[in-house]
């Protein structure tokens, strides 16, 4: 980190800038000790205070340009190179080879992430390129968020592979796997596995969408990608962090212990030698060189790390020990941006509290998972807790739907979430449920990236 800190110092216009801004001598950084004690950067307080060539090294912006989402304000421009993806595409690797076997099969990865300037869609095409490039046999289908057109192509070219890879938000992964149940898509003869990134899911809707697609190991058919606009993926989920968060999941007081919360987070491993994670405050730092090179970097994630051998030394203490294997890299936890939540009542309300109650089986074939979570005032000037759910296709809205999601919610939140147990009066714990019909414009317009909650 020392070395990778002179680096940047010396070659990044905005880094010389921002370190004279904070009176840091380059020079008296020697130790790891004084690269911990170096000023954080920010999106706000180093990224959008310069132009993007003094961001980059040297001052010369890489080969390509890809866009943020935005989600949490103005989209950022971010500076791109094939090198950076060649990094990239090894945390891509370790997912096909050691959870979905590609070297020995067969594989169409069908990337659904959007295409254009957004991040998530190009990138992750050219990681996989990047694959085939290594001698994996994998073919590269990309028809983006366009749900017919991937209806469209699965169908056709399946049967020419051995396994199916299909790559998005997870929401929107569920949306194409319904959606081709009910126009008869065999799934479960394309031997589907799934890549996802970009949002918390539960291990309820693991289960689920694996039932629905007819895999017969969730612990291996699927990854989630930890990874941002910023720096691309920082970390991945592999066999033993899923067989760790499924132990977790049903043992909310151990996961507390371990995570500080009984929120289940993102669980991933991460190599420390290409993306250097810290922790600050309950939140998340990283370092590392990118097209836009960024050290000690804060993007407001809420997390933790824990050691390999912490960590399988703290499961054996509760008497679990994983099947599976996988690198002895560090782990990182992540909750997600810690402002994705809604106070009510004092109690911050979490957007994965809710979806495991929508998740059960009572209220799940009834919806596609994707929900608004607020906090609103009714006309005598009370608080409401307020979930707009979408409708799955075809089903319309009745008063016995929003109650078994309601009493579904509820039952979850309580059980979840012991700040809206403690804080919220009895009386105000159960959500007012709003369903609207599939692709609703204003809650659920299609081929957007999904916002869970509004403040």
């Amino acid at each position: 980190m020392v070395e990778l800190f002179h680096r940047v110092a010396a070659s990044v216009p905005a880094y010389r800038v921002f370190l004279s801004e904070h009176g840091v001598d380059p020079e008296r950084v020697r130790t790891y000790q004084d690269f911990a004690g170096l000023p954080l950067t920010t999106k706000d307080n180093y990224v959008r205070r310069h132009p993007l060539p003094d961001l980059c090294r040297d001052g010369t912006i890489g080969d390509m340009i890809a866009v943020s989402s935005g989600s949490t304000g103005t989209p950022t421009f971010w500076a791109r190179s094939t090198a950076d993806e060649q990094v990239i595409a090894e945390r891509f690797e370790e997912v096909f080879r050691d959870a979905f076997d590609a070297r020995g099969r067969r594989t169409l990865a069908v990337v659904c992430f959007a295409l254009g300037t957004w991040v998530g869609g190009l990138f992750t095409t050219a990681c996989c390129r990047h694959l085939a490039d290594r001698g994996y046999p994998i073919t590269v289908v990309a028809p983006g968020s366009d749900r017919r057109e991937i209806l469209r192509v699965v169908p056709e070219l399946a049967p020419h592979f051995d396994q199916v890879v299909l790559l998005g938000y997870p929401p929107f992964l569920k949306d194409v796997i319904d959606a081709g149940t009910a126009r008869g898509v065999p799934w479960a003869d394309y031997c589907v596995k799934l890549v996802t990134a970009g949002e918390v899911f539960s291990e309820e809707w693991r289960t689920l969408v694996a039932e629905r697609a007819g895999m017969t190991d969730p612990v291996r058919d699927t990854a989630s990608l930890y990874g941002t606009a910023d720096a691309g993926v920082l970390g991945n989920e592999t066999p033993l962090s899923v067989e760790i968060r499924r132990f977790l999941s049903a043992r909310p007081e151990v996961a507390g212990r371990l995570f500080g919360s009984s929120r289940l987070p993102t669980l991933v491993q991460y190599d420390p030698a290409v993306r250097f994670f810290e922790e600050h405050e309950g939140t998340l730092l990283f370092s590392g060189d990118n097209g836009v090179p960024l050290i000690r970097y804060h993007i407001a994630d809420e997390g933790g790390l824990t050691p390999y051998d912490r960590m399988l030394a703290f499961l054996g203490e509760h008497g679990f020990r994983p099947a599976a294997t996988g690198p002895r890299h560090p782990f990182a936890h992540v909750f997600g941006r810690s402002h994705f939540t809604v106070s009510y009542y004092g109690a911050n309300v979490y957007p994965e509290n809710v979806s495991i109650g929508l998740e059960q089986p009572e209220v799940s074939s009834l919806v596609t998972g994707k929900f608004v979570l607020e906090a609103v005032e009714d006309e005598h000037r009370d608080r409401r807790l307020t979930v707009t759910v979408e409708l799955a296709p075809g089903v319309t809205p009745s008063d016995k739907i929003a109650q078994a999601a309601g009493e579904s919610i509820l039952t979850h939140l309580l059980r979840l979430n012991s700040e809206f147990a403690a804080y919220v009066p009895q009386h105000r714990q159960t959500p007012d449920i709003r369903l609207r019909e599939t692709g609703d414009p204003d809650c659920f317009p299609p081929g957007a990236k999904h916002r869970y909650t509004r403040g």
